[in-house]
């Protein structure tokens, strides 16, 4: 099991996030390429805590077709193109990965994205011990 922590001597984390994650020897590593906010019909959600809310579905579906679940991430990367919609990416993290699991995180707020009308983006790292 992959194992989060905050050293004692680093700041207590800014968000929902730890500083580390050690995975143990022998795991199996799944990257999951960043996802945004279009469903599988192919439809992008409006706003940005709605598309937050469908990149992290997309995640976890990528997960799960891999045979791993939220507790495999080792880390996520977000960007988004407006630091207005931190409090929606959170609150959408919030609601589809809950706060039982809490690995690094890296936010950069960017000024675009792959096409207009992305609010979000969303990359993983997930590692799970056979």
């Amino acid at each position: 099991m992959n194992e989060c922590s905050n050293p004692q001597s680093v700041h207590t984390p800014l968000g929902a996030y730890s500083h580390t994650a050690r995975v143990p020897a022998g795991s199996e590593w799944l990257v999951v390429a960043g996802q945004v906010g279009i469903d599988a019909g192919g439809a992008l959600a409006n706003g940005a805590r709605e598309q937050a809310a469908q990149a992290f579905r997309n995640v976890v579906a990528c997960l799960e077709a891999n045979g791993m679940g939220c507790g495999d991430i080792v880390k996520f990367t977000v960007f988004l193109t407006d630091p207005r919609f931190i409090e929606d990416y959170r609150a959408a993290r919030r609601e589809v990965i809950g706060d039982e699991h809490k690995p690094p995180s890296t936010l950069l707020v960017v000024q675009g994205l792959a096409a207009p009308g992305i609010f979000v983006e969303i990359e993983a790292f997930a590692a799970k011990t056979p």
